[in-house]
């Protein structure tokens, strides 16, 4: 450890000298401004003083959500016993009880690790919290129940008990999120969840993070320095932040104050540079990250992978791959095969009130873009005049439009003649849920003047999807219009979950099939 001791100075704020006789800085000390010194000025980001270690910001996160984890189980568990006690007058749960307490602590954390409950971006923000609290509680009564009905002792359990221990377990876990969200405020409010970042290079590249890191960062990040051994220029500071001193320099501080990150903002080119000053920085404690030469640049990444031993960037992956395609599939043909049984009767009435309704066939067949860019027939019930639905051009149903049948407008507005996409699912060209597809004609149109239109086809398409629950359906007779459909469906790409699906289906019937958009 240096042996150092610290002073405070009101103006310069901390400074680490050395003390007599000591060896830690020889005869040289760090840059503050344009001349050195044998102290070192932290700047105004690092408020604490630098011989006071602390959690950097992702530990704390970790220890947050950890508690949270930890509490939970015992919540539930309170909340039974409390039950039990309002209903029966007694603190003493029955054999049965207790295995059923356990069986929910086991299911509580399980299903909530699986519904990302515990990630700090939802736990952080009591709107997400609330929705995905609400739907991983549900989950869990659901398998308890069931659990139940298979082993043949829903009967041993009081109806009383049940209701009281699913309410007072729900409000018990809000007041936890709650009080976590509070004492997440008072952290935010003390600069805690704040990173700081101490830059290697006062270059140009150095010059380009620390203005994304303003731009982006949004308070996430404080600059606690810039460290470089030759500034360009015999630069001081970059972008207002002093150049505190070289790489050696910084090793050292770090042994005495704490960085949540150090990032190495020196160009590729120069690789044996590179090397030095990693070398030198694995004596440090501190995540370490090398800014790549294309900041500023919109490239898509997620992370690095090796090939033949090579690190590579990574910029696109497949959306659905592994585990999360097998699910995917099993779900699409499950349900849709479930479906179709229990929708046969009105499909089979559908069926006749089009044919007797006008002539033509029941079914309309179209062409469409599916996954991949690739073209599929895609089914629906007839809703329009036989020979207008066979107009070229393709023009999209509009108000009051006169191609549209009697029994047609009903279909429309309620979206059974969708309902025949059950056997595109069954045969594989769709999803249950995914972007909508588009005749060609507007696929073609639409993917020249909206940016990354195209980039719906990473999936397959579906019968309903998060743009139509959001409202985003009917006449797209606008790029806006499109383009707003677009983002939600990307959004949908980018952030699939078994749990997403069933929330988008389960709201389908209230805001996705009958919509005022719908004609």
């Amino acid at each position: 450890m240096l042996n150092a001791r610290l002073r405070s100075t009101p103006a310069k704020g901390w400074r680490l000298r050395p003390q007599r006789g000591s060896s830690s800085f020889p005869n040289r000390g760090l840059r503050t401004g344009s001349r050195r010194q044998d102290g070192i000025a932290l700047g105004p980001a690092s408020q604490l003083p630098p011989m006071a270690r602390r959690l950097v910001a992702a530990d704390l996160i970790t220890l947050a959500t950890g508690v949270v984890r930890a509490v939970d189980p015992l919540v539930v568990a309170l909340a039974a016993w409390i039950a039990f006690w309002a209903r029966h007058g007694s603190w003493v749960l029955p054999d049965l009880y207790m295995i059923a307490v356990a069986a929910a602590c086991v299911l509580t954390l399980n299903i909530m690790q699986i519904g990302r409950v515990y990630a700090f971006e939802n736990l952080a923000r009591l709107s997400n919290q609330v929705g995905r609290l609400a739907w991983a509680w549900s989950a869990v009564i659901l398998v308890l129940i069931a659990l139940a009905y298979f082993t043949q002792t829903s009967l041993a359990f009081s109806r009383a008990f049940v209701v009281g221990w699913i309410a007072i377990s729900f409000g018990f876990l809000l007041i936890v999120r709650v009080l976590f969200l509070l004492r997440i405020d008072a952290w935010r409010r003390d600069g805690r969840l704040s990173l700081d970042v101490a830059i290697i290079g006062a270059g140009e590249l150095g010059r380009q993070l620390i203005r994304q890191l303003l731009e982006e960062g949004a308070g996430r990040y404080r600059i606690a320095g810039i460290f470089d051994d030759d500034p360009p220029d015999g630069a001081t500071s970059v972008e207002g932040y002093p150049v505190i001193g070289s790489i050696d320099d910084l090793v050292r501080l770090a042994q005495v104050r704490t960085f949540d990150e150090v990032v190495v903002a020196i160009p590729w080119a120069g690789g044996v540079e590179l090397n030095n000053v990693l070398k030198k920085l694995k004596a440090v404690p501190v995540n370490v990250k090398i800014c790549p030469d294309y900041v500023g640049w919109s490239l898509p990444t997620v992370g690095f992978h090796l090939l033949g031993g090579i690190p590579m960037l990574a910029a696109l992956e497949r959306p659905l791959s592994g585990w999360s395609l097998v699910v995917k599939a099993i779900e699409d043909r499950v349900l849709a095969a479930i479906a179709l049984i229990a929708f046969a009767p009105l499909l089979a009435a559908v069926a006749l009130l089009v044919k007797l309704d006008s002539k033509g066939p029941v079914f309309f067949r179209q062409k469409r873009y599916g996954f991949a860019n690739n073209e599929f027939t895609v089914f629906k019930f007839r809703t329009m005049r036989h020979a207008a639905s066979e107009e070229p051009g393709v023009p999209q149903a509009r108000r009051n439009d006169p191609r549209i049948t009697r029994i047609g407008g009903f279909l429309r507005r309620t979206s059974l003649d969708e309902l025949p996409q059950l056997f595109n699912v069954l045969r594989g060209d769709m999803s249950l849920v995914g972007p909508r597809p588009h005749a060609v004609a507007h696929n073609v149109q639409f993917a020249q003047v909206i940016d990354d239109y195209l980039s719906r086809h990473r999936v397959k398409p579906g019968i309903t999807g998060w743009a139509q629950i959001n409202g985003l359906r009917g006449e797209t007779d606008t790029p806006e219009k499109m383009r707003a459909r677009v983002q939600h469906d990307l959004y949908y790409i980018d952030n699939w979950s078994l749990l997403l699906d069933l929330k988008i289906l389960l709201l389908t019937p209230f805001h996705g099939f009958i919509n005022k958009n719908a004609y």
